[in-house]
């Protein structure tokens, strides 16, 4: 939000977590960018924000939170304007196929029942003194796609990438600055996408 707000854009950004809110309002005023941050459900953020954005951009990490892609496709869609753009970026489903540390299929690639893990500490800290419960959901891409194109979202660009930004998985090396793999999944497994859609006009 903040790196779209220095490039010059009116920034609104949403979360469902209020601490995480509070923490960005305090860097944006430490930093000085006006960035409206708005904390909220995204399944009911058309109850509490009113307005059209010309770009929507959501990254990492993302739709495993969510079990209904057509709903978020549908909230994508209301606050698109004619001719607006979505920009996402997120993990590849094949990559939630996996165990924690890789070693074995264990998830389904489609769109299944409800993943409920028991989880220590965080993605950002592994050591972190935190226990809590996890449920995701993995989405195959033609689940997202076809989300995005039961609304009127028509796809204009999707790549496929073998390596990952972050060093946020098992068992990872990195091969180049901010691109790692998996150990023995070297160039064998597509680790992120990418996928611009716009509304129609």
């Amino acid at each position: 939000s903040f790196s779209l707000a220095r490039l010059g854009a009116q920034v609104t950004a949403v979360d469902f977590s209020e601490k995480a809110i509070q923490k960005a309002r305090e860097l944006k005023h430490q930093l000085k960018l006006d960035v409206q941050f708005i904390q909220s459900d995204i399944n009911q953020l058309d109850q509490v924000l009113d307005q059209k954005f010309d770009l929507i951009f959501t990254s990492y990490g993302v739709l495993g939170w969510h079990p209904d892609l057509l709903r978020w496709a549908e909230i994508i869609h209301h606050f698109l304007m004619p001719g607006g753009r979505l920009i996402l970026v997120e993990f590849h489903p094949v990559v939630w196929m996996f165990d924690d540390h890789f070693n074995k299929i264990a998830y389904e690639y489609m769109n299944g029942e409800a993943i409920i893990e028991h989880i220590e500490g965080t993605y950002a800290d592994k050591n972190a003194a935190l226990k809590d419960q996890s449920i995701t959901w993995n989405h195959g891409l033609s689940t997202v796609i076809q989300a995005l194109l039961k609304h009127q979202l028509n796809l204009q660009d999707f790549k496929e990438y073998n390596y990952s930004p972050y060093n946020c998985f098992e068992k990872t090396v990195q091969i180049a600055p901010d691109k790692y793999q998996i150990v023995g999944l070297e160039n064998k497994i597509p680790m992120v996408y990418s996928l611009i859609a716009q509304k129609k006009g």
